[in-house]
């Protein structure tokens, strides 16, 4: 299948992040999984795409036209997909895949995962999304959303619509048996 992976595109992020994600990568392609990411070259983005590139697998970049420049984009992939638009990024990026892991990132990452999150609620999609929570980076994440359920701003059954996983062979066990 293939795998969306959001993420920061951050080159000044603690090494083990970089690491961590790169290793995720290298597991997908390895299981036979494809990715289909932002385009990135730099930050969490890039370490996937390098992880996949290292065992040889399907990397389908996306990317509005203007992150066209030296240096921003992976120069690897197997396909690239312009577009005008953010949104319109977003959405190939949801259409061009089967299931959804978010590393850490930014308020770019978070905005992404909640509109796939919230697509989930309303019965749009169904599909496996998982934050990949390396280093507790997605506690305070989990925390809010609880906070959230419990101030009943939203339903308590939205908690399951998600996972926190620290583990990428966890990450992809639970992936390959959404479902099913």
């Amino acid at each position: 299948m293939n795998i969306c992976v959001y993420g920061a595109s951050s080159a000044q992020l603690e090494q083990s992040y970089y690491d961590r994600t790169e290793e995720l990568g290298r597991m997908m392609a390895k299981r036979g999984h494809g990715l289909v990411f932002g385009g990135g070259a730099t930050g969490m983005m890039g370490a996937a795409a390098r992880g996949v590139d290292a065992e040889k697998g399907y990397i389908l970049g996306i990317a509005p036209r203007f992150f066209d420049k030296p240096g921003v984009l992976y120069e690897n992939c197997s396909e690239f997909i312009f577009t005008e638009t953010m949104r319109e990024r977003k959405k190939l990026l949801e259409e061009r895949s089967d299931a959804t892991i978010v590393t850490p990132g930014g308020i770019g990452t978070y905005e992404e995962f909640f509109e796939i999150l919230t697509l989930k609620s309303l019965h749009r999609l169904d599909r496996p999304i998982v934050l990949y929570n390396i280093n507790g980076y997605y506690d305070g994440m989990k925390a809010l959303l609880q906070h959230t359920a419990d101030e009943k701003f939203m339903d308590e059954s939205n908690l399951k619509l998600c996972e926190f996983m620290d583990d990428p062979g966890e990450i992809l066990a639970y992936i390959e048996k959404y479902g099913k």
